[in-house]
């Protein structure tokens, strides 16, 4: 990472987990970046990262997604989601892990918070990527971050998420 990253937290799951959580987040950066490496053990079944701000469940979230995988398109669009999806692996994809980026743009203003985000993953010879923007309408600073799954998936051991606070962006 350049320079001005500066790594916060690290979490390395040992066994499955429905979530991971970072909390007591320092406004001492000016964005925030958190990288994901995932599987999930959905069976049969779609498995999606949700995220929640500082805990919030009420409908304040939005988001818009694009998708394609080489041979096709698709897009996503939510308003007043309790949650924001922001990364998706399909039920044929129980393998292989995929990469998952959140920016956290102005986390520590007084304004709504924008989240951008991209999800990659290889499909064994083919690919699948995603990108996505949200919305969190607060103006509170953001002091943690829960990444979710959906239903009654767990993250998989060997899942590493990385936060890190980016200095003078």
């Amino acid at each position: 990472m350049p320079a001005t990253y500066e790594p916060i937290a690290t979490t390395t799951l040992g066994s499955n987990a429905a979530t991971i959580d970072f909390t007591s987040i320092s406004s001492a950066y000016t964005d925030l970046r958190l990288v994901l490496v995932w599987r999930s053990n959905q069976s049969g079944s779609s498995a999606n990262v949700l995220v929640r701000v500082n805990s919030d469940s009420g409908s304040n979230y939005s988001v818009t997604q694009l998708n394609g995988d080489g041979s096709s398109a698709s897009s996503f669009r939510a308003t007043s989601a309790t949650s924001l999806n922001m990364a998706y692996i399909s039920s044929t994809e129980s393998t292989n892990f995929g990469l998952v980026t959140l920016d956290f743009m102005s986390y520590a203003g007084s304004t709504n918070k924008t989240i951008l985000g991209t999800n990659s993953y290889d499909r064994n010879g083919s690919g699948y990527v995603q990108r996505t923007v949200g919305l969190w309408r607060s103006t509170s600073a953001i002091t943690s971050v829960n990444l979710l799954l959906n239903s009654t998936t767990n993250y998989v051991t060997g899942t590493t998420a990385t936060l890190y606070g980016i200095l003078k962006a």
